[in-house]
């Protein structure tokens, strides 16, 4: 646990010290006495495959590029490509000149960031890489990472007995959700006790198909079922929903990610076996400082290279480091200060929280 705390101190430390430098850097800040010369515009995917958007990442971009004394705009594209495509459109109209995109899927991204770059703007790919894309940075965690820490904590609650499992992915169209279901099988498929009996992607993350189809996959399998990887928390729900119509919430393991609010509070019922805590206020302060680099003429700093084998580039990024979040460390999220004790220990979570050290 004092590792796991470690981890997470250092990634807000880290978001901190961006801050600290893009204020008084020559771009001025809330202290400096001036703006940055330019405009940075960002847009967020929906509002329905994860409410980390609007509820985490929207205040933190808000808070780090209010901090840096920049000009910024922030939409959410709703789940529309067309409409993230307008969004793009009347930003590079208004005058931004770093646009960072969450990619509803890489083809329309990379039409975005194609039309972006014929009218000088520079282009982030935010938490999602855009497959074919033309990106001038990658900012995002190490999403192999993330899905091997799920493995991990699946196998941890699951034990060495023999086991099956299913496993519903994040969208096929979101390059993530690849990495993600690569790194939980890297773990998951070495251990000889466990046995792969379902599958399957749910389009877009919807949660309400994520219900219909996680059902569909319990009845084939006769309820045979002892472990869930579930890509992130909004799935993890929806799958504890079918358990529980069937009497098995808490008595099978599920996994989940982003550490929200329900998945806490699911993790303190004993409902789900663990999240990934990808804070936010870290991921938004590498990001302002990438593109208020940008934004001055500047190379944003990175930390290495992934690799985009649809555009055959190797596109430079900074990758934070995730962090698996369990029943032994639930309160890591709110230590780190992405959330408030008060958003999760609500009504029958505050006694849970209490005995868990959260307060």
């Amino acid at each position: 646990m004092k590792r796991t705390r470690n981890l997470v101190l250092a990634t807000v430390m880290g978001a901190t010290l961006a801050l600290a430098g893009c204020g008084s850097s020559d771009s001025g800040g809330s202290d400096g006495g001036g703006k940055a010369d330019g405009k940075i515009g960002v847009i967020l995917p929906d509002t329905k495959s994860s409410v980390r958007w609007e509820s985490a990442d929207r205040p933190a971009l808000e808070k780090a590029f209010k901090a840096a004394g920049v000009d910024y705009d922030i939409q959410n594209a709703e789940g529309d490509a067309d409409k993230m495509a307008t969004i793009a459109d009347g930003m590079i109209a208004d005058g931004v000149t770093v646009l960072a995109i969450v990619n509803l899927d890489s083809d329309s991204g990379a039409a975005i960031e194609e039309k972006a770059a014929k009218q000088g703007v520079k282009t982030i790919d935010y938490d999602r890489l855009t497959l074919g894309g033309s990106a001038d940075v990658y900012i995002s965690y190490d999403n192999a990472k993330v899905g091997a820490l799920q493995g991990e904590g699946l196998a941890k609650c699951l034990g060495e007995k023999d086991a099956n499992i299913i496993y519903l992915n994040g969208s096929p169209t979101d390059n993530n959700a690849t990495l993600f279901s690569q790194g939980a099988h890297s773990v998951l498929d070495k251990i000889s006790t466990y046995k792969n009996v379902a599958e399957q992607a749910v389009p877009d993350w919807d949660n309400e198909k994520a219900v219909t189809i996680f059902e569909q996959l319990y009845t084939k399998v006769d309820g045979k079922v002892d472990g869930v990887y579930a890509a992130n928390d909004g799935l993890a729900g929806g799958v504890i929903s079918i358990l529980k119509k069937n009497g098995q919430a808490g008595k099978v393991p599920v996994t989940g990610q982003d550490a929200t609010v329900e998945g806490l509070q699911n993790i303190l019922a004993g409902t789900q076996c663990m999240t990934i805590a990808k804070s936010a206020t870290g991921q938004a302060g590498a990001l302002a400082e990438a593109a208020i680099a940008m934004v001055n003429g500047d190379k944003a700093a990175t930390t290495g290279t992934v690799k985009d084998d649809t555009g055959k580039r190797d596109v430079p990024a900074v990758l934070l480091d995730p962090v698996a979040v369990d029943k032994s460390n639930v309160g890591a999220p709110i230590e780190a200060g992405d959330m408030k004790a008060s958003d999760v220990c609500t009504g029958d979570f505050a006694k849970l929280c209490t005995d868990a050290g959260i307060s």
